[in-house]
């Protein structure tokens, strides 16, 4: 039979062991957590820079919008002129 104490030792490493695969149990859910929020960031970003890409091409140049305003405005200015 074996003294108590070396029983009292082996429960108590056992126990030990238990504890320590928990955590290591729980810090892997956390790090899946951790790397699955990653690519969901990486994948909102991904789509964000496909939407900037779109809006840029797609806006109107601000010196062609000036272009437009002037000659515009130079039209005005003729007819106004023209009509006196």
């Amino acid at each position: 039979m074996t003294p108590p104490e070396s029983t009292t030792v082996a429960l108590e490493l056992a126990e030990l062991r238990r504890t320590m695969e928990v955590g290591f149990t729980e810090q892997r859910g956390q790090l899946a957590l951790l790397v699955q929020r990653g690519d969901q960031t990486d994948k909102t970003l991904g789509d964000h820079e496909k939407r900037l890409a779109a809006l840029e091409r797609s806006r109107w140049p601000l010196p062609a919008v000036a272009a437009v305003t002037s000659v515009g405005a130079l039209a005005v200015t003729v007819w106004q002129a023209i009509g006196r």
